[in-house]
C-alpha cells in the first residue's frame, strides 16, 4: 500500500504522514526541507534560485516515489505528482524562464513515463489536506522558519495565497489515483480524538478502494 499526503505549505502534512505511518505501520517519506540547502536561498532571492529549486525538489521527489512504489509500503510527505504546481507557479511569477520550463516539463515528463515501467505504476490513495488561508498563515507562522516569514513582505503572503489556491484547482484535475480530501481545520491533529476521526476516514476510503 503506498499513501501518499498533499497538501499546502503549512497545513499539516508532516503531522499527518507521521500519524499514517504509525497507524498502518508503514515507512514514512517526509518532504526534504530540513536538509534543502536551496530552498533558503530560493526565499532569499526567487528569481536566482526558482530553476534551481524546483530540480532540486523534483530530482529527490521522483527517487522518494520510485522507492516507495517499489517497496509498496510506505507514505509520502508531498509527492512528484503536484511538483508542476510549484513549477508552473514560479513560472507565472518570473522566477524561472520559458526556456527553464521547458527543460523542466522535459524533464518530468521522462520521469512520469519511467514510473509507467515499475510494476507498480501508481499510489493506492491520494490523501489531500486543506484548511482556509487564514488558518495557513497561522501555522506558517505558528512553526517559525525564519525564511517562511511574511510579517514584513506582502509578496510572500501573495504568492502563499496563489499556492493556497492552485491547490483546489489541482486537487480537483488530479487523476493518478483514487483521492481523498480531508478537513485539517475542523479536524486539528494536535487533538487525539480529531487523529482518530481522519485516521477512520481514511481507513474508510481505503477500504472501498480494496
Amino acid at each position: 500500500m503506498v499513501i501518499i499526503t498533499a497538501g499546502m505549505i503549512g497545513v499539516g502534512k508532516t503531522t499527518l504522514t507521521s500519524l499514517i505511518a504509525e497507524h498502518f505501520g508503514t515507512k514514512a517519506f517526509y518532504e526534504p526541507v530540513g536538509d534543502n540547502p536551496v530552498l533558503p536561498l530560493y526565499y532569499s532571492d526567487p528569481k536566482q534560485y526558482g530553476f534551481l529549486l524546483q530540480i532540486y525538489f523534483l530530482n529527490r521527489r521522483f527517487d522518494m516515489i520510485k522507492q516507495a512504489l517499489a517497496d509498496d509500503n510506505n507514505v509520502l510527505d508531498r509527492s512528484i505528482y503536484e511538483d508542476a504546481l510549484f513549477t508552473a507557479e514560479n513560472h507565472k511569477d518570473g522566477n524561472i524562464t520559458d526556456a527553464e520550463m521547458e527543460v523542466y516539463t522535459q524533464l518530468l515528463d521522462n520521469m512520469m513515463a519511467e514510473l509507467q515501467k515499475l510494476p507498480k505504476k501508481a499510489p493506492d490513495l491520494l490523501v489531500y489536506a486543506e484548511t482556509d488561508f487564514e488558518t495557513i498563515l497561522y501555522r506558517i507562522k505558528k512553526r517559525g522558519r525564519d525564511y517562511e516569514q511574511f510579517d514584513d513582505n506582502d509578496e510572500l503572503r501573495q504568492y502563499y495565497f496563489r499556492i493556497w489556491s492552485a491547490y483546489r484547482d489541482w486537487f480537483e484535475a488530479y487523476d493518478a489515483s483514487p483521492k481523498l480530501k480531508i478537513d485539517l481545520q475542523t479536524y486539528d491533529l494536535e487533538m487525539p480524538e480529531n487523529q482518530a476521526i481522519i485516521l477512520n476516514q481514511i481507513e474508510t476510503a481505503l477500504q472501498a478502494i480494496r
